[in-house]
Parts: structure tokens; C-alpha cells; sequence
């Protein structure tokens, strides 16, 4: 059997929010803790789908399962579920970049529209990831790669309660400062040198940030993450929340 990821104690927590169950028929029945592990194999391993093993079963029956639950956000109510319990003291925000295969360039209505853009690293999308205080993450928004890093912060901060926000040096822009005074917030955002009255921010709370980027690199350890080969927002998203899940989880 191919090695797998999955737990009894985090598949516990996934399966009430999975679709169909083994007496139903078609692409909503089967194993669901077998159909979650043929995904996971997608994004640690990177592989397109047709060398999926054999193992999992039929992969374009698996692929298009994939999408059946894409389009109905099960991977992200399976995320929700198992990330109930965040630790909000404080909260991180980051971005990532990741490169584009050309197999995931071929969409309708052109990269554009799937968060794909040009940067100096070439064709690229980037992942703004709220965290919280462990560096487990909370959401995340996906970005055109030149894109800057504060355009995601609004959606993921807006209805998210949190003591402080801790954030690098590229998160130190007026409103977003204005908008945690308003909260009463610690900010703990590496400052600009060119601001003239620069914060006094607690040094030892910004060590912590460490966490979000140990974040990233649990994240890029599943290739098809590293470097996005989903065509569409939709199923990359999924594959993020599935991975995430797992980190969350462990």
C-alpha cells in the first residue's frame, strides 16, 4: 500500500464533515479516508493526477470527485473542523510566493483571474496566510504574484478578533495601523525606518514571528504547493486547506 498521512485521531475529526458514505453510489460514495489520502498523495508528491497508484482507485474518477467537493467547500468545512480551537492572543500575517507550472496556466478567462501574475520570479501567485499565535493557520487570501502583500489583509482580518497583530515590516502602512488602534490591538509591526515617530513595539512578541514562516515551510513541504499546477483558485484553495488541515491537525 502507498504510505499515507492521515491519523485515526485527525480522520476522526474529518469524516462527519465528508460527503457520502460506503453504501453510496457513485463519485459521493467509496472511501472517504482513502479518497482524502489519494489528494494528500497529489499534493506531497506533486504528480499530475493520470500517475496517480493504482492503490487509490481510478484516478480521473478520483480527480473528478475532487472537484464535486472543490465546488461544494468540503475541504474547507474539513479545515474548519479541525482547526476549532485557535490560540488569538495574537495573530500573524504573511505572504508567500509560489511559481506557476505551465500546466496550471490554462484557464478560462486567463491567469488573471486565477491569482496568477508576473514577477521577478516569473509566473507566480502569492499566499497572504493569517496565523494564529502557534502558527497555525486561520485563512489565508491567494494573490497575482506582484501583487503586494497588504492588498490580502483587509478580507482576512476584518472579521477576526485577535489581542495583537504581528507582522514584518511591509504590514507597517497607516491603516492598517489605524484600523488596529481603532480595535486596541498591540501592534507588534516591524517599523519603517523612515517613519517619524516609529512605535515602540514589544521585541520579544516579534520573535515569535518565526512561527508563521516555520508555517510556510510545513506548507511547501507538499510540492504541489511549492509550485501551483491547479488551474483554478478554487481547487488550489482546496489543496491548501487540505494540507493545512493535515499541519493543523498533527
Amino acid at each position: 500500500m502507498t504510505r499515507t498521512i492521515l491519523t485515526d485521531a485527525q480522520w476522526a475529526k474529518m469524516e462527519p464533515h465528508c460527503l457520502g458514505k460506503m453504501s453510496d453510489p457513485g463519485r459521493t460514495g467509496g472511501d472517504g479516508r482513502l479518497f482524502l489520502e489519494a489528494v494528500l498523495w497529489i499534493a506531497r508528491t506533486g504528480a499530475p493526477w493520470r500517475d496517480l497508484p493504482d492503490d487509490f482507485g481510478n484516478w480521473n474518477t478520483i480527480f473528478k470527485r475532487f472537484r464535486h467537493w472543490v465546488k461544494l467547500d468540503v475541504f474547507k468545512r474539513i479545515f474548519d473542523a479541525v482547526s476549532d480551537d485557535p490560540d488569538m492572543e495574537f495573530a500573524m500575517i504573511d505572504g508567500t510566493i509560489v511559481k506557476v507550472h505551465r500546466h496550471g496556466q490554462g484557464s478560462k478567462g486567463g491567469p488573471q483571474s486565477q491569482a496568477i501574475g508576473a514577477s521577478r520570479g516569473g509566473v507566480t501567485t502569492k499566499i497572504v496566510a493569517l496565523t494564529d499565535a502557534l502558527g497555525n493557520l486561520v485563512d489565508f487570501e491567494l494573490l497575482p504574484g506582484q501583487r503586494h502583500d497588504t492588498v490580502g489583509v483587509a478580507a482576512l482580518i476584518g472579521a477576526t478578533g485577535f489581542g495583537g497583530l504581528i507582522a514584518d515590516k511591509a504590514f507597517d502602512v497607516n491603516w492598517i495601523t489605524d484600523e488596529l488602534d481603532r480595535r486596541g490591538a498591540e501592534i507588534v509591526i516591524s517599523q519603517h525606518p523612515n517613519r517619524r515617530t516609529p512605535r515602540e513595539i514589544d521585541t520579544e512578541v516579534y520573535k515569535w514571528r518565526h512561527l508563521i514562516e516555520n508555517f510556510f515551510g510545513k506548507l511547501k513541504e507538499f510540492k504541489r504547493i511549492a509550485m501551483r499546477a491547479c488551474k483554478t483558485d478554487t481547487s488550489f484553495s482546496a489543496m491548501i486547506y487540505a494540507c493545512a488541515a493535515v499541519i493543523n491537525s498533527r
